[in-house]
């Protein structure tokens, strides 16, 4: 058991009832590290206080539309204020806190509070500022904000005890921080959702059942600005005289939307385009292709790890991922012959791509698939995290 001094405190804009990602990873944690010790979530999610064990509270969140970027900008400000706020309230010394940077500028709010209340602090970078703002174009990076929190970062890093990288590609990002240092650094990557084992590829699936093509190749998932579904598309249009290969396209957030409209006017007869999937249907919708394919912008290394990497990896089918060969999951493709790693913003390599991979002769690379997920375990993952708060509740402040 967790002899503890203090409780855990998890601070997060996302949480159950909310469907995303980041919510049902925080969830997790919240749950497993409350079997041994007090925990108490700070949640910007309506709703989320109502869930039950552990305790939470809730921190009133205005979420305005992703395109509508600068009311967007005020809100998650104004929420950032506000969650700082009530750390101040609800820390005590000897308390360990964990966040995300969600939105972008809670990490700074949170390790000051964290801080000043004696609290020992946790961040988990699923996302690295401002590098994934520059990579999404949304930046420049000799702009005098990306300067600005390029210099914030070396505070806010010192300040932290302890930072969660979910790709190993982060960790040489981190250190040219001076604040940061090795010993602060743990590699503990996300999890697959799905149970591990190769599905048939099956005719009667519903969501193939229609498809006449041969090779199904899938895209699914959150298409953000980090994401490039652009590309995939073009591929189409380069193989859409191909009566063998079927693009199966479903997703949601501003990507999706490029999608839509680029169909309405092309009308590819190799492309459908499904809606957001929700997760009871997931595991039956991620079977229907035989690849997938993950699409980033350029500059990913270090910046962002696809949390739906895992789960395509569990059901046993390769990947096809368009990012830089040295980003965590093209090394984790390239290590072990998974897929393949297509050079961003290429769509012509793209398309040469998903038809060397119509016509792959190796039937083992799906069976090394499911065999790699189980690297990325849930258990696996917890241990880790309960390791770390152990720890951290046992230092002396």
């Amino acid at each position: 058991m967790m002899h503890k001094p203090g409780k855990v405190v998890v601070v997060s804009q996302h949480f159950p009832p909310d469907p995303s990602t980041t919510a049902a990873i925080m969830a997790a944690i919240s749950e497993r590290v409350a079997r041994e010790a007090e925990v108490l979530v700070l949640s910007g999610t309506a709703g989320s206080a109502a869930v039950g064990k552990p305790s939470v509270v809730e921190v009133r969140n205005w979420m305005p539309g992703k395109a509508a970027l600068l009311k967007r900008a005020l809100a998650e400000l104004l929420f950032t204020f506000r969650m700082f706020v009530a750390m101040l309230i609800k820390l005590r010394r000897g308390d360990v806190t964990i966040t995300v940077p969600a939105p972008f500028m809670l990490p700074y709010a949170f390790a000051a509070a964290a801080k000043l209340k004696g609290a020992r602090s946790v961040l988990i970078m699923h996302d690295l500022y401002p590098d994934v703002l520059v990579m999404a174009g949304m930046l420049k990076p000799d702009s005098l904000l990306a300067k600005a929190m390029h210099a914030f970062n070396a505070p806010m890093f010192r300040a932290l005890d302890a930072v969660v990288i979910i790709g190993r590609d982060t960790e040489k990002l981190l250190l040219r921080y001076r604040g940061m240092t090795r010993d602060k650094v743990r590699f503990i990557p996300n999890w697959a959702t799905l149970a591990r084992g190769v599905r048939a590829v099956d005719p009667d699936n519903p969501y193939r059942r229609s498809l006449s093509a041969r090779f199904v190749v899938g895209l699914s998932g959150n298409l953000g600005f980090t994401h490039d579904p652009v590309i995939v598309f073009e591929a189409a249009r380069l193989l859409r005289d191909n009566g063998d290969i079927h693009f199966l396209l479903s997703g949601w957030g501003v990507g999706f939307d490029q999608l839509k409209a680029l169909q309405a006017e092309a009308k590819l007869p190799n492309v459908t385009l499904v809606d957001r999937v929700e997760d009871h249907q997931l595991e039956i919708f991620l079977s229907a292709a035989d690849t997938w394919i993950i699409p980033y912008r350029r500059n990913v290394a270090g910046v962002s790890v696809p949390s739906r990497f895992y789960n395509l990896l569990a059901i046993g089918r390769p990947v096809i991922l368009v990012s830089e060969a040295d980003a965590e999951a093209a090394l984790t493709v390239i290590e072990h012959d998974v897929g393949w790693v297509v050079e961003p913003g290429r769509a012509d390599e793209l398309a040469k791509t998903v038809s060397l991979a119509a016509n792959d002769q190796d039937a083992q690379r799906g069976a090394r698939a499911a065999e790699v997920a189980g690297r990325f375990d849930f258990e696996t993952a917890m241990s880790e995290y309960r390791n770390l708060i152990h720890e951290l509740l046992q230092t002396p402040n």
